[in-house]
C-alpha cells in the first residue's frame, strides 16, 4: 500500500514516459507492416483489373493506393519523431542528473569552505615548511659530525698502521743484523781470557777518552 502512494521520482517519470514511446514505436511498425501488405494486395488488384480491361477499378484502386503510401510515408514521419523524443527525453535526464551532481559538489565546497580557515591553513603551512627546514638542518649537522667521527677514528687507525709498520721493519732490520753478526769464537784470534779483558779495557778507555772522559 505504501507503494501506491509513494511519491514518484524524475526518474520514475522518465522510464514511463520512455516505456511508452518504445510501445508506441513498436505499434507503428506493425501499422507499416500492415499497410505494405495492403500496399502489395492492391497492386496485384490493379494489374488484375488491367488485364480484364476495367479501366475505371484500375483508376479508382490507384487513387486508394496513393493514398495507402502517404499513410505508409506517414508512419516513417511518425517513427522519426517518436525516436527524437525519446533521444530528446534521455538528453534531459542527464543534464537533470548532471545539474543534480553540480548542486551536491558545490554544497560540499560550501561545507568544506565554512569549516576551512584560510589563514589558520597558510600558518599550518607555514609552520609544517619551518619544521621540515629545521629537520633537514639537525639530519646535516648529523651527519656532518658522524662524518667527523668516522674520518678521525680512520685516520688514528692509520697512523697506527704506519707505526706499527714501520716497528716491525725496525724489528726485521736488527733481527737481520743480529743473524749476520759473527758468533763469538768464530772470527776472533784464539788468545787467552786475560788478553781479551785487556783488549776490551783498553777498547772501553778510548772510547771514553773519545768522548772527553778522562
Amino acid at each position: 500500500m505504501a507503494s501506491l502512494f509513494k511519491k514518484k521520482t524524475v526518474d520514475d517519470i522518465i522510464k514511463e514516459q520512455t516505456k511508452e514511446l518504445r510501445g508506441t514505436q513498436r505499434q507503428i511498425t506493425r501499422d507499416r507492416a500492415a499497410l505494405e501488405k495492403q500496399e502489395k494486395q492492391m497492386e496485384m488488384e490493379i494489374k488484375k483489373m488491367a488485364k480484364s480491361g476495367n479501366r475505371e477499378a484500375c483508376k479508382i484502386l490507384a487513387k486508394q493506393l496513393v493514398q495507402l503510401r502517404k499513410q505508409k510515408n506517414r508512419t516513417y514521419a511518425v517513427s522519426s519523431k517518436v525516436t527524437s523524443m525519446s533521444t530528446q527525453t534521455k538528453v534531459m535526464n542527464s543534464q537533470m542528473k548532471m545539474a543534480g551532481a553540480m548542486s551536491t559538489t558545490a554544497k560540499t565546497m560550501q561545507a568544506v569552505n565554512k569549516k576551512m580557515d584560510p589563514q589558520k591553513t597558510l600558518q599550518t603551512m607555514q609552520d609544517f615548511q619551518k619544521e621540515n627546514m629545521k629537520m633537514g638542518m639537525t639530519e646535516d649537522m648529523i651527519n656532518d659530525t658522524l662524518d667527523e667521527i668516522f674520518v678521525e677514528s680512520g685516520d688514528e687507525e692509520e697512523s697506527q698502521d704506519i707505526v706499527n709498520q714501520v716497528l716491525d721493519e725496525i724489528g726485521i732490520e736488527i733481527s737481520g743484523k743480529m743473524v749476520r753478526a759473527p758468533a763469538a769464537g768464530k772470527c776472533l784470534p784464539t788468545a787467552s781470557p786475560k788478553r781479551k779483558t785487556q783488549i776490551s779495557d783498553d777498547e772501553i778507555e778510548r772510547q771514553l777518552r773519545a768522548l772527553g772522559v778522562d
